[in-house]
Parts: structure tokens; sequence; C-alpha cells
């Protein structure tokens, strides 16, 4: 049985009934699961933690499903230290082994999970990649008819896998928000549901066990800081909402780390909101970077973003695309993790973070690379052979 009492809107705090299909409140936010905190208290210790069996489903008494999850083995994924990168107190959050490549599989694997139990038949989303991946992958596991919009940009390999699961894939001009606004016009005339970033309530509550895992992989200890890339911004969100419902059941103290919201500077409309003290950010024209799965120029949670960042005592960071690039090449060669560009981003940012004085040599820093980066394009840096005139000696030297 779940622990779920009701769900709330996350601006107005406006009560809603768990068990019933939602979408945004009535005042067009965000809706936040809430749970029997002191029933969860009795039974989510550290020593019942430890028993279960490993993967984003042990932490059941704070997740909303019911029945039987809908899964792909959805692991634990490792904190790897930057050694030679930053040294060891830099560390990473791979959630590149995910199912699907990226850490959308936890959202969408609880979103899919909801979708088959409250019945519903279709679900669609737009994406800028692998959301989309990750909703077909679970939509076809479920039997759950999926339909995705991508902008034009979307990577071509995003493109492809998506259909490959079954679901029906359009290619569409525009950026990721005004594809959303088609599915949300479908999603009105009744033709689907709506499992756009926040627009469900649900997505959250599987993106906040990342925050769940990188505490009990810390010995209970969270991070100085925690940098993040930030589109949607649904799993810097569920971290935060994490950390409280840890709090409240004695799994860890006040302790939290500053929240650092990385984007591009051809899409940073969070980080334009943040040093204008603005409560919303205002909608980023002309979004353009690498970094696809942070190309978000306007976010439904962006108010809780910028709440969070602000609670925390950390911030909002903008880094430019030469700084995205330069971070993937280095961690492949330095450390021997393949980031994706938005991994790239968290790490160009960090530096840039260093650089100012707002992290310290000392301080104990997780970075967040959100897929695998062999789903990626990458320059090939292979050189020719000829067999029949090749010395071993010159090829020790890299001639």
């Amino acid at each position: 049985m779940t622990n779920a009492t009701h769900l709330e809107c996350s601006l107005t705090g406006e009560r809603y009934a768990a068990g019933q299909v939602h979408n945004l409140s009535r005042a067009g936010k965000p809706l936040l699961v809430r749970y029997d905190l002191e029933a969860a208290r009795r039974t989510l210790t550290r020593e019942a933690l430890a028993a279960r069996e490993p993967g984003m489903w042990k932490w059941r008494e704070l997740l909303p499903n019911e029945g039987g999850p809908v899964s792909l083995g959805e692991i634990e994924t490792p904190i790897v230290p930057l050694t030679r990168t930053g040294g060891a107190n830099l560390l990473v959050k791979d959630e590149g082994r995910l199912p699907t490549g990226s850490f959308k599989a936890r959202g969408l694997a609880m979103a899919v999970t909801m979708a088959r139990e409250f019945g519903i038949e279709r679900i669609a989303m737009p994406t800028n990649g692998n959301a989309g991946a990750a909703l077909a992958a679970y939509g076809a596991r479920a039997g759950i008819d999926t339909i995705v919009i991508c902008p034009s940009e979307t990577p071509e390999i995003n493109v492809t896998e998506t259909a490959a699961y079954g679901a029906h894939v359009y290619v569409a001009d525009g950026q990721i928000d005004e594809c959303g606004a088609l599915v949300g016009k479908g999603a009105v005339q009744g033709l689907w549901f709506d499992c756009s970033t926040l627009k469900e309530p649900y997505r959250l509550e599987g993106k906040k066990v990342m925050g769940f895992e990188l505490a009990e992989q810390l010995g209970w200890e969270l991070p100085d800081a925690i940098f993040y890339p930030t589109g949607g911004g649904t799993g810097l969100i569920g971290m935060w909402k994490a950390f409280d419902e840890l709090e409240a059941i004695g799994l860890i103290g006040s302790k939290r780390p500053r929240m650092y919201a990385v984007q591009a500077e051809g899409c940073a409309p969070i980080v334009r909101a943040f040093e204008n003290g603005e409560e919303f950010a205002e909608r980023w024209e002309g979004a353009a970077t690498v970094a696809t799965g942070i190309r978000v120029p306007k976010a439904v949670g962006d108010f809780l973003i910028l709440r969070a960042v602000r609670e925390s005592g950390g911030g909002a960071i903008a880094v430019s695309e030469q700084a995205i690039l330069q971070a993937v090449e280095d961690t492949a060669r330095d450390d021997g993790l393949l980031f994706c560009p938005e991994g790239g981003a968290v790490l160009a940012a960090w530096r840039l973070a260093r650089d100012q004085g707002l992290v310290g040599s000392d301080e104990t820093v997780l970075l967040f690379n959100c897929a695998n980066g062999n789903k990626y394009p990458l320059a090939d840096r292979s050189k020719r052979l000829e067999l029949a005139e090749a010395e071993p000696e010159a090829l020790a030297r890299g001639t």
C-alpha cells in the first residue's frame, strides 16, 4: 500500500486527493505528492534499507505506487571520484548506467507505473531526446501507446531510439515548450495523457530517488554542494524534496548541500532570473546549445528551482559551449568517464565556481552525469595505419 496521503499545489498549498488522475493544479503549477511520514519512519530505517534488494523501488514507503512497478531494472547508479580531473573530493553520480542510458528512466518509470495503475491507455510528451526514449521504452513495457514530439534539433540517435521502442515520433519545428503546447492541446481534447515535465505529479517522485540514493551511498552525510544540469529541473526539485523527507523520517539531519542549477549560455532562463532576483523565469528566446537536454526556454517549475537554490545558499551558473565540450574531452581522457554534453556542462560549472571561490578545494562536491556519453556524436581522433609500413616504436610514440 502507498503511504501517499494527498497531493499539494506547489504554489498555493491547495490539497488534492491521492488516487486520482491529475496534471497541474488549478493555479497551473506542479502538484507535489505528500506522504504519511510517521508511518514511513517506522519501517524505512537504515537497517531495513540495507537488507532490501538494491534499486529505486526499495524506497516504497516514499513512493506513490501501490501495485508492482513498470520496471526495466533500475539500478542504484554508482558514485565515482573524478580523481585526476578534480581531486578526491570531486564525485560524479553516473546516471548513464540506467535503462535507456539516462536518468530520465527514473521519472518515466514512475510516471508510466502510475499511468498503468490509473488505466491510462495513451500518453504523450515533448522531448529534447532522452526523456522521449524512456517514455517509449516504459510505455512499451506497460503496453501503453506513446506519442513523442521532438524539436528538429533533437539528436538523431534519440529520435531513432524512441521510434525503435514503438512510439509514434514526430520531429517538429520550434522549441520543446512549443512542442509541449501541442501535447497540452491534445490532452485537453482527451486524446492522450500529458506526461510533460512536472505537468503530472509522478516523474518528480521517480527522480527524487537520486537524492535518497546519494544520501545512503555517502553514509547518510550529504555533500557540501551538488551541481545539476537544469532544463525542466525535475531532478533538482525532486532531490530537494527528498532531503526534507529523509530528515522527517530520521535518516539524515538538517544539513543541506548548496544546490547549483547549471545551464548553457545559449539557454539560461534560470540563471538570468536568479541573477535578477526574480521568482519566475521569463522565456529564453533563440535557445541554442549542444547540451540539448538543458535546452528548455521555459520551465513550468521555474519557481521551485529558484526556491531550492536560494534556500540552499547555492546558485545558478551558465557555461559556454567551448567549456562544455572541453569538459567532456577532459573526463574521458583523464578519468575514463565519457560524459554526455549536459554532464560536461556540470563539470564546466564546477570549474567556474571553483575559480570564483564559490566552492572550496576541501569541500565534497557531487556532479551529475545524466546520460551515457556514447549516445552523442564524438570527434574521430583515430589515425590511419598502413600495416606493411608500421613500426611499433612509432606507434608507441603516438606518431
